[in-house]
Formats: C-alpha cells, structure tokens, sequence
C-alpha cells in the first residue's frame, strides 16, 4: 500500500485518503439528495459503502462531514472551471471564437448538477453555516475571478484586448455569463438547453469586446 506525507509530515496511507474522498462524495450526493437536515450519517456510510463508524473515523460528526464535503465539492467545480480558463492560453487567432468557447463551457459547468447542488446546499444552510457562503465562494467565484484575470491580462499583453483593469474585466465577464443563467435556468431549477447556453455565451462575449477589443472604437 502506497503512502503520502501529511502536512505535519506524518505518512498516510493513498488507501486511507482514497476511501476520505470516497466517504465525501458520497456524503455531498446525500446532502444535495436530501437535504443537511434530513440526511444521516447511516445513509452516507450506505452510499460510500463503508461502515458507519469509519465515516466517524475520517470525519468527526455530521457538521464536520458537511463542511468538508461542501469545500470539496466546490474545489471539484473549481478544478473544471480553471481547465476551462486554461484553454485561453492558447486561443489562436480567432479571440471571439476562443471566448465563445471558453463562456459556454464555463456554462456548462455551472449549469450541471454538482454545481448547482452546490448553490443550493450553500443558500439553503446559510443561517446554520453563516460562514458557509464566503468559503464556497473562496473557493469557487473568488478563484475563478483570479484565474480569469490573468488569462484576460495575458490577452491584453498580447495586444487583444485593450488595456485595463484585468479584475474588472473579468469580474464584467463573469456578470455577462452568470447573471443571465441564473434568470433563464430559473436559480437552477430550470434546464436550460446547449442551444440556449450557447445564445448566452455568444452574446455575453459579444458585450465583453464591444468594451474591451482592443480594435474596438473607444467612446467618452
């Protein structure tokens, strides 16, 4: 059995953080599945197939599993995100294709189903996690925003888009994207089809150039 080193240095088993991981994926899917306050421990053990004392032996009691269930959940969203974001490293000569591109498969992500468990889970327990909201976010938005910033910076540099604030770009981006997704799909409740995803991320971008090519006409 292969080991890891912990951060304090102490070996742990890959078997021992496989079957974690596996304990919290199962404990998110009941989560979104039922709800923080009717889901139970037993039924997390029963969906990761393990007993229900080492779900205790990984994760204390049902707020600890929550909590880090939640955080992994949103590092998952997070890690598609930036593989999208890492596509503009290399967009070719085509920026508004590259961006369309990029924009609906940002869409994507926040349109499937972990994502949108995850909005969920968060607004629904926020009176009970007060910090559950700025942790997800730390973790999801904040992230992508900075991610965004530098791929948007890069362009800039490269002489696509005009200079500017990379933050504030890509935090209007973002705007573009999300803010129309969340309307169409109903805050998640709606699905919203590829063709209506695409139609979002076509006019999202074109917004973005309007403001920020760098051929485009600069108005006062």
């Amino acid at each position: 059995m292969t080991a890891v080193t912990a951060s304090s240095g102490r070996k742990v088993s890959r078997g021992r953080i496989d079957k974690r991981q596996a304990i919290l994926d199962a404990a998110f899917t009941v989560f979104a599945r039922r709800g923080y306050g009717q889901a139970c421990v037993q039924d997390i053990a029963d969906e990761a197939g393990v007993a229900k004392p080492t779900v205790y032996n990984h994760l204390t009691d049902k707020e600890t599993l929550f909590r880090h269930a939640m955080e992994a959940a949103a590092d998952a969203v997070m890690a598609e995100n930036l593989a999208v974001v890492e596509r503009l490293r290399e967009p070719g000569d085509d920026l508004r294709a590259a961006l369309e591109d990029m924009a609906y498969r940002m869409l994507q992500v926040c349109c499937g189903e972990r994502s949108r468990a995850l909005r969920r889970l968060t607004y629904a327990q926020a009176a009970d996690f007060p910090d559950l909201i700025e942790i997800v976010q730390g973790r999801t938005a904040i992230r992508l925003g900075e991610a965004l910033a530098d791929r948007l910076a890069r362009l800039s540099l490269a002489g696509g888009l005009r200079p500017g604030d990379p933050a504030q770009a890509a935090e209007q981006l973002l705007a573009l994207l999300t803010g129309p997704m969340e309307a169409r799909s109903r805050l998640g409740t709606r699905k919203v089809s590829a063709a209506e995803t695409r139609t979002v991320a076509r006019s999202a971008v074109d917004t973005f150039l309007r403001a920020y090519e760098a051929a485009a006409t600069e108005h006062p």
